[in-house]
């Protein structure tokens, strides 16, 4: 197989997946290298206009399969966070990314792509094993959450949820509207 069906190949594998694929996993389905896989994901990104994301799981495409979005902004301990993650996905909705608005930085920006209970948990156990902080403790608990859905009515329901757990944080008039999101 050349590159160009090797990539095309690596798309159509990319786009049946609703779950991160790792380089290791697709180089031994291709068979081929994963420094391979790595320099096509470099061309395909490169040459398209497609969001290809690599996230800790692996590689997927950005932005597929749920048409409705929106920005949450929440307050909580980090005790509370598999509770916040939980009462998401549960409601069948997607965690995109973490994100904080800092006053000085800017907008500092995490992928997660969560959306069921065992990637919870697997999110919590490599952020236990770390060294890191979660993004949160920069502003004081404060951060933001993209969630992704198949309805606008399931968002509502994860933001009546949030709210009945107290977890909604309001918005301030100095956040910037792409932050705010809604």
């Amino acid at each position: 197989m050349n590159g160009e069906a090797r990539r095309a190949k690596l798309l159509a594998l990319l786009r049946q997946s609703h779950e991160p694929r790792s380089g290791s996993e697709l180089a031994r389905e291709l068979g081929v290298s994963r420094q391979v896989i790595v320099q096509d994901m470099a061309l395909l990104r490169a040459r398209t206009d497609l969001e290809i994301l690599s996230t800790y799981r692996g590689y997927l495409l950005g932005r597929d399969a749920a048409p409705c979005r929106r920005v949450f902004k929440v307050r909580h301990s980090a005790a509370d966070t598999r509770r916040e993650l939980q009462a998401i996905v549960d409601l069948g909705g997607r965690v995109e990314d973490v994100f904080v608005f800092h006053k000085v930085y800017g907008v500092v920006r995490g992928a997660l792509r969560i959306a069921s209970r065992r990637e919870i948990d697997a999110f919590l156990e490599r952020l236990q094993e770390s060294s890191s902080e979660p993004l949160m403790r920069i502003t004081d608990d404060f951060h933001y959450h993209t969630v992704a859905a198949d309805s606008e009515e399931i968002l509502d329901a994860v933001e009546a949820r949030l709210g009945e757990l107290g977890l909604l944080a309001p918005l301030r008039e100095y956040e910037p509207e792409d932050v705010k999101g809604r």
